[in-house]
């Protein structure tokens, strides 16, 4: 490799750590900019095929600190993970590459970066949109772009700024001072929708999120899972003393995490009558985090239960998680893999995935409850704020990831959806990272991992949608197709002046 293409190299993998950094925890959210930038500027009027070669650097530089976290399940997964994600790193590379010399190319490259999310969105098996370019800006001025277009625009408009940038490096003179105005306009067009937001008024419903918190840690977190539920149920009943003591107001709703019983309370008569008992103590009704058996031998369910005091849990309301994780919580291509890989019975049973989105009655207002990594997925979002729901409840169990990035991650995605869709967010985790955030998108309260604590709040039951919520995906589709179109052009350009390659 030439001087030349060393330090193509080295731009595009340094660039891929840059990007890395703007993401929680360290959460140096310009650096996205910055790192994307450094790809804009290796790829210029490179081939496609050294094009992928330096985007799948900058892939295996952001994506494999990024999800570092994964490798709690054995370092072979973060190698599978992180290689896939340098595939798709790799494409993007390629067509970064392809349409570098187009007179409007920093567009481009803002389109063909989002494109590329929404594939990775969706492919293989569901797909997997961590570390979208958006969920490193929940608190940037970029943040408040996700109101009138979601994650997608937020993405869209930071790569755009990335690339504008690496044009005020590469360009003439004259097209670096209108690269330059893009940069200030876009960044000020962020600063000035965040300063003019305005939050919801209204009625509030009064919530308690409690974390009971693990007796374990990594993938033993919940081995004992009695332990679990009963930490949930001595937690529930302090609620109640400090209710009753007049410490705290009372609440209307309570909120158990994800595996808050990690053992089918319908079936097993111990578990339903701890739950019982943490109801009973609280008198208000308990959205529990519940595995649920069945359907058949094979498959179990995670769901959301609400459980009222007096009748016990509702069995019309159940939201069943609609997005399980493939290889943690089912297995593709299950008799051929089982026979290879031994380590995946640990899985155990399967995951049946549900077919409704989580849109709850409960305590007289109505919620969206998403479970744990749905967060990260659009339309499981868009689905329960379409259904109606005022607040939005995330329930997770983070308990394996304890002492990683991950939790810190998967809060600030919260914190950019309650943006998106103008609601504010409620986190409940076994053990940590619980919160409230408003609508806005600050922080209102958090816990601290591994421990055990309520949080105690009210919010408002917010009934607007916002632009976003009314969109739902088409800036994604808009943007991915003017970036599909660019691509074309630039290829027919390429075998034109017989350039392709």
């Amino acid at each position: 490799m030439s001087v030349g293409g060393l330090a193509r190299a080295a731009l595009a993998l340094g660039g891929g750590l840059l990007t890395w950094l703007a993401f929680p925890p360290t959460g140096l959210w310009p650096l996205a900019i910055v790192g994307v930038g450094a790809l804009c500027v290796s790829v210029r009027e490179q081939r496609a095929r050294r094009g992928a070669w330096l985007g799948a650097l900058h892939g295996i530089g952001m994506f494999v600190p990024l999800l570092s976290w994964i490798a709690v399940l054995g370092p072979d997964t973060l190698v599978l993970l992180g290689a896939l994600q340098g595939l798709f790193a790799a494409g993007l590379g390629a067509t970064l590459a392809v349409t570098s010399r187009l007179p409007a190319w920093p567009a481009v490259a803002a389109c063909l970066w989002v494109a590329v999310e929404l594939a990775r969105a969706w492919v293989p098996f569901g797909g997997f949109p961590w570390g979208r370019l958006a969920f490193a800006q929940a608190g940037s001025p970029f943040a408040s772009y996700a109101a009138y277009g979601g994650v997608a625009l937020v993405t869209g408009l930071v790569a755009l700024t990335a690339a504008l940038s690496a044009a005020v490096v590469v360009e003439r003179a004259r097209t670096r001072a209108a690269a330059a105005l893009g940069v200030a306009v876009l960044v000020a067009g962020g600063l000035a929708l965040g300063a003019g937001q305005s939050l919801p008024e209204g009625r509030k419903v009064a919530v308690a999120l409690v974390q009971g918190n693990v007796p374990g840690d990594g993938m033993d977190a919940l081995g004992e899972a009695r332990t679990v539920t009963r930490n949930h149920l001595a937690a529930t009943e302090g609620l109640a003393r400090r209710i009753a003591s007049g410490e705290v107001p009372p609440v209307d709703v309570v909120i158990w995490p994800e595996n808050s019983t990690d053992i089918d309370p319908f079936r097993d008569a111990e578990t339903r009558a701890v739950v019982d008992q943490a109801v009973e103590a609280i008198r208000v009704p308990i959205l529990v985090g519940a595995i649920l058996d069945g359907p058949g031998e094979r498959f179990r369910r995670t769901a959301g239960v609400v459980w009222e005091p007096g009748t016990g849990p509702d069995t019309d309301r159940i939201y069943v998680k609609r997005h399980p994780v493939p290889f943690g919580e089912y297995i593709p291509f299950r008799e051929q893999l089982l026979p290879l890989v031994g380590r995946l019975e640990q899985v155990g049973r399967e995951t049946f995935a549900g077919m409704d989105p989580g849109v709850l009655e409960v305590g007289g207002a109505t919620f969206g409850d998403v479970i744990c990594f749905e967060i990260a997925y659009d339309d499981i979002v868009q689905d329960v704020v379409a259904g109606g729901a005022e607040v939005l409840v995330v329930q997770t169990n983070n308990a394996t990831f304890g002492g990683t990035a991950q939790p810190e991650q998967q809060f600030a995605i919260s914190r950019l959806r309650a943006i998106e869709t103008g609601r504010s967010v409620l986190v409940a985790a076994t053990n940590g990272i619980s919160g409230v955030i408003g609508p806005d998108g600050t922080v209102l309260e958090r816990t601290a991992l591994g421990t055990q604590d309520v949080v105690v709040t009210s919010v408002v039951r917010a009934s607007g949608r916002t632009m976003a919520s009314r969109l739902r995906s088409w800036p994604e589709w808009v943007l991915s197709t003017l970036g599909a179109a660019g691509l074309g052009a630039a290829v027919v350009r390429r075998r034109r002046d017989g350039t392709d390659g």
